[in-house]
């Protein structure tokens, strides 16, 4: 099934039947009220979509960890798809990226491809075929101009890499169950965070992100750092000694499963 589908069925809230343009809905995404249940579902496999909130309540807690854990792995599959055929693409832009820059970009690009390759052999592990790559729109229908433009590939780059940082931090709690799965996720996030990191960089940036300020991003990628500006962590204000902004950046946020899935589909055709 279409992943647009899987989420438009897994939510009442219109998101993804309004007449809205993507590209409209990333900037208002972060806005929109999301159902507490919905939040808290990771991706939305068939199973939860079809099948009511207390029939899943009866499943054995074997299958609901399984459940979770695939769930997990397709929504980071889906990202991974994401940027790595993203990197293949302007990698594969003539003029695109400065010679000074391609080895960066050659690098990133084969850790994706890796990751790739990981996530689908670890889903087919576990009796899950791995879903087929999207098509992929890195225009948004028109609205940006990645590969005839550095600067926007750049722009981009940044969006998908700390979007991916925030998914995977968020899904640990899903892969919990198999240590070996958790232990390689953990990894993937770290390589993500570095990636995220340099990017920033390159676009003199800092590498880390203040009061949900991405850098010199457009307000279209709003929906990639809602929340970051949060400085509560446990009941503490980690504003308290050193600022709000310090504080803010000392603890970076999760993205829900759901908010990290409607971002990456805001790109697939």
């Amino acid at each position: 099934m279409n992943i647009l589908k899987l989420l438009d069925r897994l939510s009442d809230d219109k998101f993804f039947t309004t007449e809205t343009s993507r590209l409209e809905s990333l900037t208002n995404m972060s806005s929109m009220g999301q159902k507490a249940a919905v939040a808290a579902v990771p991706l939305g496999l068939a199973t939860l979509m079809s099948t009511s909130a207390k029939a899943e309540t009866t499943k054995t807690s074997g299958t609901y960890f399984k459940t979770a854990l695939t769930d997990a792995l397709t929504l980071a599959l889906t990202l991974e798809y994401l940027e790595d055929e993203y990197y293949s693409k302007g990698l594969g832009t003539a003029g695109l990226i400065p010679s000074s820059d391609k080895p960066v970009f050659m690098q990133i690009s084969k850790h994706e491809s890796a990751h790739v390759a990981f996530l689908k052999s670890t889903l087919t592990s576990l009796g899950t075929t791995p879903i087929a790559k999207p098509n992929f729109d890195f225009t948004v229908g028109g609205a940006f101009a990645p590969f005839a433009d550095y600067n926007q590939f750049l722009i981009l780059a940044q969006a998908f890499e700390d979007t991916g940082v925030r998914a995977y931090k968020g899904q640990a709690g899903n892969v919990m169950s198999n240590k070996a799965v958790l232990q390689a996720a953990l990894q993937i996030h770290s390589v993500e965070a570095r990636h995220a990191s340099q990017v920033r960089r390159m676009r003199g940036n800092k590498g880390w992100i203040e009061l949900a300020d991405g850098g010199n991003m457009p307000a279209a990628t709003n929906a990639v750092y809602a929340g970051e500006g949060n400085t509560m962590q446990a009941g503490y204000n980690t504003a308290t000694a050193f600022g709000a902004a310090a504080g803010s950046a000392a603890y970076d946020e999760i993205l829900s499963g759901t908010d990290a899935t409607a971002i990456a589909s805001l790109f697939i055709v």
